[in-house]
């Protein structure tokens, strides 16, 4: 098969382009053009070889730095080939520092992944100690760290004592060499805080102390570490884990140590104070000393008193009992006089008086209801006699009643044949009626 020269340019673009993914490349930036239409044109080379680039107008503007010729740079990148030329070429998606920029890739993962941890929270810091008896700091022996801690502590508060765990803090071997330090210091367990740090320097410079197995190491410690790294706009992952971060060595020197010129002078206040306080207690205890002599007294006087007392209070005892006496007796013939007018004889006799008279007036009652009885009972007898059919009887009269004992008032009221009974005044008769006899007008 022929192809024409656009045929296997065109051919060879698609091969690039569809069999090799993104590739990140590293190199020295040469030959950068930027045009008017906006686009970056330059060369990737390093000592032995080099390769065009292109990074388009919509990607560069993402672009956090300027580059220019001779910066080393770290590319991601696509392969392509410019069919106009035959030219092999990469096309640019994202262009970043080499060295620096790999490096703080790996530190903002790093950071990420340990804070989903916890390992930065609050809640597992531990507290710093307010006047510690021992101060341990981990660093190069040979570097100005060093110099600056025990400058600042020696100033600061010369008594504590420190203790020097040496190790290396820059190159391949320091971040192991650094988590030794820190397990050695815990296992002598003589500190009661841990500085761990060193100088300032680049990335590359401060990075076993953004190392995964330091951080580790220094969350694990049961004595609380103060990490004190670079200088003050230096932030480590040794910063984060930290149970307190100090802006640079001298820092974290000052926060472990009290100043020792206030706490003298805090001591000559509080000595100046208490010998106040003792002066006053002491005035005190001599006033009350002079009160408690002005009232002793000696025992013969004493008892002279108490003599003069005794007789006073004998001579009140003798006029409160003749007083009370006198009372009683009083009080005696007072109920004496009581109990005579209450004695039972006279009241035995009041009350036989009093039985006579009152049966003398019910004997007269008696009689005089008796005697209006009686006449009450004349007079009933005299109107009964008046109005008794007896009387009626007397005059001729009679009752007729039937055989069933019913009284005969009309002659109607019974029928011939009936036996009837005449009651007169002396006796009754006994009759049988023969015949009615209607009443005539």
């Amino acid at each position: 098969m022929t192809y024409t020269v656009s045929q296997l340019n065109r051919r060879v673009r698609q091969l690039l382009e569809t069999q090799f993914p993104l590739v990140w490349v590293e190199g020295e930036i040469s030959n950068l053009a930027r045009p008017a239409s906006g686009h970056w044109y330059f060369t990737l080379k390093d000592d032995q070889a080099q390769v065009r680039c292109a990074m388009f107008r919509n990607r560069n503007s993402l672009t956090r730095f300027r580059p220019e010729n001779g910066h080393q740079v770290l590319a991601r990148c696509r392969l392509s080939l410019y069919e106009g030329r035959g030219e092999y070429q990469l096309i640019v998606e994202h262009l970043e520092e080499a060295g620096h920029g790999a490096l703080q890739r790996q530190y903002e993962a790093l950071k990420q992944r340990l804070a989903e941890e916890g390992l930065f929270d609050n809640s597992h810091k531990k507290s710093l100690p307010t006047l510690p008896k021992r101060i341990g700091v981990i660093t190069s022996p040979s570097g100005a760290a060093l110099h600056d801690i025990l400058s600042v502590m020696s100033r600061r508060f010369p008594a504590i004592p420190v203790r020097i765990y040496p190790t290396t803090v820059q190159g391949d071997t320091a971040a192991a060499a650094i988590v030794d330090a820190i397990a050695l210091a815990n296992e002598d367990n003589q500190c009661d805080a841990l500085i761990v740090g060193r100088g300032g320097g680049s990335l590359e410079d401060l990075w076993p102390f953004n190392e995964e197995i330091v951080a580790r190491a220094i969350f694990a410690s049961r004595i609380p570490v103060v990490s004190a790294v670079g200088h003050e706009v230096d932030f480590s992952i040794a910063d984060f884990v930290a149970d307190y971060r100090a802006p640079t060595p001298s820092a974290a020197a000052e926060v472990l140590t009290p100043d020792g010129s206030k706490l003298l002078s805090s001591f000559v206040d509080r000595e100046r104070l208490l010998k106040e306080s003792a002066y006053r207690r002491l005035r005190a205890l001599e006033q009350r000393i002079d009160g408690l002599q002005r009232r002793l007294r000696h025992p013969g006087e004493q008892l002279k008193h108490q003599h003069h007392r005794l007789e006073s209070l004998s001579h009140r005892l003798v006029k409160q009992l003749a007083l009370q006496l006198e009372r009683q007796k009083t009080r005696v013939q007072h109920l004496g006089a009581r109990l005579q007018q209450r004695h039972p004889g006279a009241a035995l006799k009041q009350l036989q008086q009093r039985h006579m008279q009152l049966s003398d007036r019910l004997h007269r009652i008696m009689e005089k209801q008796l005697e209006l009885k009686r006449q009450q009972w004349v007079n009933a007898s005299t109107l009964l006699q008046a109005v008794s059919p007896l009387q009626t009887l007397d005059r001729g009269y009679a009752i007729v009643i039937d055989e069933q004992q019913h009284i005969l008032r009309r002659a109607s009221d019974t029928v011939p044949g009936n036996t009837i009974t005449a009651k007169l005044s002396n006796g009754s008769l006994q009759c049988t009626v023969k015949k009615i006899i209607p009443q005539t007008p």
